[in-house]
């Protein structure tokens, strides 16, 4: 009995000091926690002037804690808190790092020609935004404002013979194109002449001469750099005599900072019923050949026809090449939906479809020459108002549109909105729209526009006033071009590693109505802590060799593109927007003119070294939108807010409005 009463007081005591050791296992566990946090606040705040006012450095403390965390979800995960940021510094310009000295130090052959097209922008970029930051630019716009506010914006402007040869044979067009603007040209073509070399034809005998007749009309833009030519946004060539075929063409093209596209040729044969239009026009239209036969028995067949069925039908005529040699014609230009239309005496020669970062508006001057006599020049349908006075018209200037501050802490969605320089109207639009929103009012989700220099100093002055009164809109000091779309991508993975320590990265257009509830309810299927990429996934598709997004082998050597998600919205975890910027800052990021595609490729090499989870949807849309979407693309202004509107009263439901 005693014995059971002494086992049962040393199991008391056992129990007692257990439960003791449990309390100060527990309290030791709370000192460590508070301790972790309590070490890192004083490291930040010693070392919080160096990581706001300087570049970011790769050894800092907070990458070295990065890259000893495999958890996307850091710094949160990591019980740190980040120091209180000075809003100013991280505003409006990008803190992306390039160092054009770094190709100093390589062979020519080291980096791609788009690197170097990477490094040229970079320069004349940072230049150009420099200058206008020391306010080098703002005695220049003061006058120009002034200029502008008196200059008017005719609704046609017209120029004659010799009033035109003496303008330097281009006609200024004070403020651009728009929808349904024409031009027209009266002129003559001259008698061919001998020409030794000519740069359209093969001539095998540098000594050997070919007889040339051919003219050029173009749309040209403003100078974007000094010591370049300006931008073509439509080159118009006709070749009477002289092109290496042998045959008459018109050949239409489009170049930018120097750099031509793909060459569109129309050589009297009609375009296939398979191609695609331009507002239900052919590109091509078909013209009598000498080596074409079948005009002649279509004719010869015709009657024959009309008698076995008894009725009349369709029949085609063939008009021979729209110009002669000392023939006058009549040429039009006219502004379409998708593209240029141009017709020759009244009669539908070709269709020219729009390129990407060539818009109406820029097109400030027509300019012709060659082996032609210009009788006149008339534009009519002009633009009614000045685009250096379309930002006062598009903003609203009211402080409930503006962006919240930063959060002191990391955030939980990063969402980086590509957008062009003269975009204002779009970007307005957005602000009134889903970035109203409680989770980005709230700042637990923040939104920003990521805008390169424009090619127009008005509306890059514009850009900053912008960016300063919103304090929604980002600077990524490089010359604008759609070939380095890409750029903007790695400054918005910048964006969201360094500045707000996103846990999760978002990239998605200024056309682009995003569901912000559902977007993170599809981000939340993936179990926290694995590495995520989220969209509309493509898989195993292939470059197109041919048409307006050809890629080159040079370009895409390979045969098919990896996995990637379209690029109108696509979500990826902080490590690997982290591994990006990383990657792009020591020269070894690979990069391509299609930033979508760029983005998946960027992915996969992640993955090779850690899994990464992709979830795919339909209803990250690519093109346009359907009901329940999660974003919807290629929405107007006008879209964007009837969007809204459905969204607040419960119905994610589409807009056909345009």
């Amino acid at each position: 009995m005693k014995r059971a009463k002494f086992d049962s007081v040393i199991s008391v005591s056992r129990l007692r000091s257990i439960q003791v050791l449990m309390g100060l296992l527990f309290l030791y566990f709370m000192l460590v926690t508070l301790e972790i946090p309590l070490i890192s606040r004083f490291g930040f705040e010693l070392e919080s002037s160096q990581l706001i006012s300087t570049p970011f450095d790769s050894n800092s403390k907070f990458s070295r804690l990065n890259s000893m965390s495999q958890d996307p979800v850091f710094p949160s995960k990591m019980g740190l808190s980040l120091p209180k940021r000075k809003m100013g510094e991280f505003k409006k310009v990008s803190g992306l790092i390039f160092d054009e000295k770094a190709f100093d130090s390589f062979d020519k052959d080291e980096f791609s020609e788009l690197h170097k097209v990477v490094r040229d922008a970079f320069v004349t970029g940072k230049k150009l935004f420099q200058d206008i930051e020391s306010g080098k630019v703002e005695s220049e716009l003061v006058s120009l404002t002034q200029k502008n506010r008196t200059e008017s914006c005719p609704d046609s402007v017209s120029s004659w013979g010799s009033e035109f040869v003496a303008g330097g044979k281009i006609m200024v067009i004070p403020c651009g194109l728009t929808l349904g603007s024409h031009i027209t040209v009266v002129g003559t073509p001259r008698w061919a002449h001998e020409e030794k070399d000519p740069k359209i034809t093969l001539v095998k005998d540098d000594e050997e001469t070919v007889m040339v007749s051919q003219f050029m009309m173009e749309l040209q833009g403003l100078k974007t750099v000094d010591g370049e030519d300006p931008p073509r946004i439509l080159h118009l060539n006709p070749r009477l005599k002289g092109d290496w075929s042998g045959k008459p063409v018109i050949e239409q093209n489009t170049c930018y900072r120097m750099q031509w596209g793909s060459a569109m040729r129309c050589d009297g044969w009609k375009s296939k019923p398979s191609e695609e239009t331009v507002d239900g026009q052919v590109k091509c239209e078909k013209w009598i050949r000498d080596d074409d036969n079948h005009s002649e028995e279509s004719k010869a067949t015709w009657w024959l026809k009309r008698l076995i069925s008894g009725r009349t039908k369709k029949v085609s005529i063939d008009w021979p090449y729209p110009f002669v040699e000392n023939k006058l014609f009549v040429l039009t230009l006219s502004a379409g939906l998708e593209g240029y239309h141009i017709n020759v005496d009244g009669r539908h020669i070709t269709s020219f479809p729009y390129r990407t970062g060539f818009t109406l508006e820029d097109a400030t001057g027509l300019f012709v020459n060659g082996d032609i006599d210009v009788h006149s020049v008339f534009a009519a349908s002009l633009p009614s108002t000045h685009p250096s006075f379309a930002p006062q018209r598009h903003l609203e200037m009211l402080p409930k549109w503006q962006a919240p501050p930063l959060p002191d802490g990391p955030v939980e969605l990063f969402i980086g909105i590509l957008s062009a320089g003269n975009h204002f109207a779009e970007r307005m639009a957005v602000r009134k729209s889903w970035m109203q929103h409680s989770s980005i009012k709230s700042s637990n989700i923040v939104a920003r526009f990521f805008v390169a220099m424009h090619g127009r100093k008005e509306i890059n002055v514009e850009l900053v006033k912008e960016a300063d009164f919103f304090g929604d809109v980002v600077i990524v000091p490089y010359m604008d071009n759609y070939d380095l779309v890409v750029l903007k991508t790695v400054a918005i993975c910048e964006y969201g590693v360094r500045t707000v320590a996103a846990k999760y990265v978002m990239k998605c257009d200024d056309d682009t109505f995003v569901r912000i509830d559902a977007v993170m309810k599809e981000v939340k299927k993936v179990r926290s802590g694995r590495s995520l990429y989220v969209g509309n996934i493509n898989y195993y598709h292939k470059p197109l060799r041919h048409g307006k997004w050809a890629v080159t082998y040079e370009e895409w050597p390979e045969e098919d593109y990896p996995p990637y998600a379209n690029g109108p919205g696509y979500i990826i975890s902080f490590d690997i927007a982290e591994y990006i910027v990383s990657e792009f800052e020591k020269h070894k990021l690979r990069l391509f003119k299609m930033e979508d595609v760029s983005m998946g490729m960027w992915v996969e090499q992640f993955n090779s070294s850690r899994p990464v989870e992709y979830v795919h949807s339909l209803k990250f849309c690519q093109f346009g939108c359907i009901d329940d979407y999660y974003t919807a693309h290629y929405q107007s202004p006008r879209q964007m807010i009837c969007l809204w509107r459905k969204l607040l009263l419960g119905k994610p439901r589409c807009c056909n409005v345009r």
